[in-house]
């Protein structure tokens, strides 16, 4: 009685059938917000699937802010993620909870943050030049499967400190093919979203096909911790060595599952999400001429071979990055959160119990913060100051993305190097469909592109940094 009196209480809920719902939330994703948002602008109660069947999701700026502010009311529990459980494991940063979790946290944040980013900055403009090197003139190609080479290189190389040798090759081979089988449709990412699918009939089928080549990439990270172990080298500055030094208050190493399931969080976010964002970049600059010869009137203006901190601060290159995350961010969602004591939201009070979201896409396609948000407008990042419970492309609070920082850097001097050193076109002008891949809203159509020169040298001002030292 008291589940359904909190039912009857919960803001705007919609009236579809539940199992429409869930149908729909699967299938389109965005069309579903997108529905429930025109009849209930800033918050409605939804029946999806995962991080809880009854969901509070909240566009309004002044409703996240309390999300992501009021810890004490409304906290993120790692449990309420448990559907990525089979992909990242029971110790995963966004599994854990309370002291456990500020733990891991702060043993993952230095990595990505100060002296380390320099590092990142001549790695980066190398291997993107490495990539594209390799690709042909004058034949599409997929922008998507062109970042995801460049930020799963970027990945081994920060994460673990691999640059060859058969496990690296065998790692760059598997991992793509491993997400790709889960995540590369609605239809089988629905295995993470529906329990019930999850029967492992032999390796043709398709949670068998997920287990089998989970365990196979499971023998490889651990093989490299053993090595590691046995074979410890101080100078090293990859995270896996950093993590494998760390210990907790009470002077305890990280046990092997924990150190696996670290890599595969930091894997599965540095390689899917980062690429998606890259490949949608790519698209909008080639879409918008007017964006391209801007981004290029600004790159040419510091000279040969620049800092790549220079880069990272450009403004234009920075609006260009910030306007592709708001328009197609990513995620669709914060992580969830779930309320602890009785707390007021937008006038509705959610009692204990009660799970909440934060809806990254719709805040994101808000006509009063972004007139005419279905246009791509750099410009609106330089003529305004967003606060974060407005743009919030990595979510926020205590649950926000440790690794905004070098997403964000890998982005701007991933597209600074191709825009300044290629000329490329979009092969078909239709527009790019979006399409959810897992939990990231991808291009539908991978953004078939081809490359039709080099700029003139002589133009070329983000020069890439040659590839004999990889």
């Amino acid at each position: 009685m008291k589940a359904r009196e909190n039912q009857m209480r919960l803001p705007h809920t919609l009236k579809t059938p539940p199992f429409l719902q869930k149908f729909q939330w699967a299938a389109d994703p965005i069309q579903y917000m997108e529905k429930a948002a025109r009849q209930y602008p800033d918050i409605f109660t939804g029946e999806v699937v995962g991080f809880g069947d009854t969901v509070v999701f909240v566009n309004h700026p002044q409703g996240i802010q309390e999300i992501f502010t009021n810890e004490k009311k409304i906290a993120a529990l790692g449990k309420l993620n448990g559907i990525l459980q089979p992909l990242i494991g029971d110790n995963s940063l966004f599994m854990l909870d309370g002291d456990r979790h500020k733990q891991h946290r702060k043993i993952l944040m230095p990595p990505f943050h100060g002296e380390r980013m320099q590092t990142y900055g001549k790695l980066i403009p190398n291997l993107t030049g490495k990539v594209f090197s390799q690709l042909p003139i004058d034949q599409p190609f997929l922008a998507l499967t062109a970042m995801q080479e460049i930020s799963l290189q970027v990945t081994l190389q920060t994460v673990f400190g691999l640059y060859k040798g058969e496990r690296c090759q065998q790692l760059k081979h598997l991992f793509p093919v491993f997400i790709s089988n889960v995540f590369r449709s609605p239809l089988t990412s629905s295995l993470l979203l529906f329990p019930f699918l999850q029967q492992d009939l032999g390796a043709w089928s398709p949670w068998g096909k997920f287990l089998r080549q989970r365990q196979e990439v499971d023998k490889l990270l651990y093989a490299e911790i053993a090595e590691r172990r046995q074979q410890p080298d101080p100078d090293r500055t990859d995270i896996l060595s950093l993590l494998m030094s760390c210990r907790d208050e009470a002077g305890n190493l990280m046990t092997d599952r924990e150190l696996r399931d670290e890599l595969i969080t930091l894997m599965l976010a540095g390689y899917e999400t980062t690429a998606t964002a890259m490949a949608w970049g790519l698209y909008w600059i080639h879409q918008k001429p007017q964006v391209r010869k801007k981004l290029l009137q600004e790159l040419d203006t510091l000279g040969d071979s620049p800092d790549p901190m220079s880069i990272f601060r450009l403004p234009y290159l920075t609006a260009v990055c910030n306007e592709t995350l708001r328009i197609h961010p990513v995620s669709m969602f914060t992580l969830p959160r779930v309320v602890q004591e009785s707390v007021e939201l937008l006038g509705h009070t959610l009692e204990p119990g009660t799970v909440t979201q934060g809806c990254i896409y719709l805040t994101h396609h808000r006509e009063d913060l972004y007139p005419e948000p279905e246009q791509f407008k750099p410009e609106r990042f330089l003529e305004r100051q967003f606060s974060p419970y407005e743009f919030l492309p990595f979510g926020g609070g205590a649950r926000g993305c440790i690794g905004q920082a070098l997403a964000m850097f890998e982005m701007k001097l991933v597209l600074a190097t191709m825009v300044s050193n290629y000329q490329l076109a979009l092969v078909d002008k239709r527009p790019e469909k979006l399409q959810r891949r897992g939990f990231t809203l991808a291009p539908a159509n991978g953004v078939k592109m081809i490359i039709t020169g080099q700029r003139a040298r002589q133009e070329s001002r983000v020069t890439m940094a040659t590839t004999s030292a990889l």
